[in-house]
């Protein structure tokens, strides 16, 4: 189960942190990925971090959106830096089984999703 949180408002520019909790399961097996969904739109890869710690990153986010993991505590987070009004969005956190990639219908497990928006 992932129990994701930190959503919110944030002014484009600014900072805001999205953590997500993984429980039942051990998360040093497991890769973790970030999705965002839109209105009206598909939902779209923003990041990934693998068991090793390897990072992914969508085109759209990277140099400003940083995906890190706490296997100690089960965790992992999204650190959002300079967004912008096109971040807005409901992001969802979701993690697979030795699996770090793009493709969502390779993650087994979702969290409920936080809505992100981004003032101008």
């Amino acid at each position: 189960q992932l129990q994701a949180s930190g959503g919110g408002l944030v002014q484009a520019g600014g900072s805001l942190k999205l953590s997500c909790v993984v429980s039942g399961a051990p998360l040093s097996e497991y890769g973790m990925g970030w999705f965002r969904q839109a209105p009206g739109k598909e939902r779209e890869f923003v990041g990934s971090v693998q068991w090793s710690g390897a990072t992914y990153y969508g085109d759209s986010v990277k140099g400003r959106f940083t995906v890190d993991r706490d296997n100690a505590n089960n965790a992992a987070c999204l650190q959002m830096k300079r967004p912008e009004p096109e971040d807005t969005a409901v992001y969802y956190c979701a993690a697979a089984r030795y699996y770090a990639g793009i493709v969502a219908s390779q993650y087994e497990i979702w969290g409920q999703g936080t809505l992100v928006t981004v003032s101008s």
